[in-house]
């Protein structure tokens, strides 16, 4: 049987690319196992490959304040991992290679916690998706801050494209881009019914699988 702690064990041993050469540790993701939120990253940084956690750094903790202060939970209500589960020689991109080898243990977990809603945090988990739901993505900028349905695991998920906590360290009004984006998620995780009907149309976007004109 599947279970979260057997992938964090399978994650840690891992030796499917060439990225286990350079880590300290591998960083397989933390959070509730029953989380209606999963945030998935791009790959581990340096201080999230010392401590084996996501997202502890800088960009960690601006995450935590995120979801703390504008959609009122903590980091124990949801669930937050990265495409690829070790960090990239230099912080660079993930190759294509690794994130196919990588890919999988993703899965897996999306399976197993049953979200409703994932948050993409930046381009490469979002054009990942994308990718698998079969819409087509130009931009993280335009295709933010909506929710697209990827029909998948024999339920629907909200997808919810945003940027990535770390590029507004490097640029600050992200940060008001960051916050607006996850007023709507509280905004759709407040409405009562909640339904997918409330969720898709309120915002006046729809994503389906392979069909979906918010996607530029």
């Amino acid at each position: 049987m599947d279970t979260l702690d057997l992938i964090a064990e399978e994650v840690r041993k891992c030796q499917k690319c060439r990225l286990w050469k350079y880590r300290k540790n591998a960083v397989p993701g933390e959070g509730n196992n029953k989380a209606e939120i999963m945030f998935i990253g791009e790959a581990p940084g340096e201080n999230e490959d010392i401590e084996g956690k996501p997202f502890v750094g800088a960009a960690g903790k601006l995450l935590t304040r995120l979801i703390n202060e504008v959609l009122g939970l903590s980091r124990d209500d949801v669930f937050i991992t990265n495409l690829v589960k070790c960090r990239p020689p230099n912080n660079r991109d993930p190759e294509e290679d690794e994130i196919i080898a990588c890919s999988p243990y993703l899965h897996r977990q999306i399976e197993l916690i049953r979200p409703r809603i994932i948050i993409t945090l930046g381009r490469h988990s979002t054009s990942y998706l994308f990718q698998i739901m079969n819409i087509k993505m130009e931009s993280i900028g335009k295709v933010r801050g909506k929710f697209y349905t990827w029909n998948e695991y024999g339920y629907k998920i909200l997808v919810f494209p945003t940027y990535h906590p770390a590029a507004a360290l490097y640029n600050p009004p992200i940060r008001k881009i960051l916050e607006e984006d996850f007023r709507k998620v509280k905004e759709a995780l407040s409405s009562k019914p909640i339904t997918l009907d409330n969720f898709l149309y309120g915002y006046g976007n729809k994503g389906e699988k392979g069909n979906s004109d918010s996607s530029k």
